[in-house]
């Protein structure tokens, strides 16, 4: 297995985002290209990732191979590519060995670790509602929420999404019109409420791509996808908060 990457920011930013819902997990990589799928400790948020063959320069895979590392360590190794390295990545017996070349040439390896043989299922989700908005746009909902709740409510309907939260003492209302930047497909009104310390982690997504896809329903998971075409796909799916009252 060799593969290379001319454009090591695909690689860097995903495992930056995945660590910091997920500690440990375990990469497929196979000849449709590199993929994760796991679950948060809490078992509140699954990270659903895929770096596709086109997104390498080199993608020499013999045999598919399930590779389990910790994260923490992988990011720190990749932080240290910088925009004009090319990053090459190769698995020598029980390690990943990681190879940064550009004036000099760099080599790192990563002990490959034990993880429980539990196989992440990606759930089947429907969704009534599907919001496709700027990255930007979200992101600055999602932080003004922020500063009155722990939590927020989206809500759509036709023509219209809405990120509403409550505090004690403070509310915030964030209004996003069908428009160019935001493309609202919404047959009926839609409310449910997620928590913003999960989805503040989550928009970090925005580092891949500058739109990203919004699905939800009333006491219903949350799916995020951010994809750029021929590079990354990263999806998140977050389960709701619901009212006991």
């Amino acid at each position: 297995m060799r593969l290379t990457l001319a454009e090591p920011r695909y690689l860097k930013e995903s495992v930056s985002i995945i660590s910091e819902l997920v500690n440990e997990a375990k990469l497929r990589i196979s000849k449709d290209g590199i993929e994760l799928v796991a679950m948060d400790p809490a078992n509140v948020a699954m990270v659903i990732f895929k770096l596709l063959p086109t997104a390498f320069t080199e993608y020499d895979v013999e045999k598919p191979a399930d590779i389990a590392i910790n994260l923490a360590n992988f990011r720190q190794i990749l932080r240290r590519a910088g925009p004009s390295d090319m990053l090459t990545i190769e698995l020598d017996s029980n390690k990943l060995k990681v190879q940064l070349k550009s004036a000099s040439t760099r080599t790192f390896s990563l002990p490959l670790i034990e993880l429980e043989d539990k196989e992440q299922k990606v759930p089947e989700l429907s969704f009534p509602v599907t919001v496709e908005a700027s990255s930007a746009i979200f992101n600055e909902a999602i932080n003004d929420a922020e500063i009155v709740s722990e939590s927020v409510s989206l809500v759509a309907e036709p023509g219209k999404f809405s990120l509403q939260a409550e505090g004690d003492l403070n509310t915030a209302a964030i209004d996003i019109k069908d428009s160019a930047d935001a493309k609202i497909t919404a047959t009926e009104k839609v409310k449910a409420k997620y928590s913003i310390e999960y989805l503040k982690k989550m928009i970090e997504g925005s580092r891949l791509s500058d739109r990203v896809v919004v699905q939800f329903n009333k006491d219903y998971p949350l799916r995020l996808t951010y994809s750029t075409v021929d590079k990354v796909l990263m999806s998140f799916i977050l389960a709701p908060r619901v009212d006991t009252d």
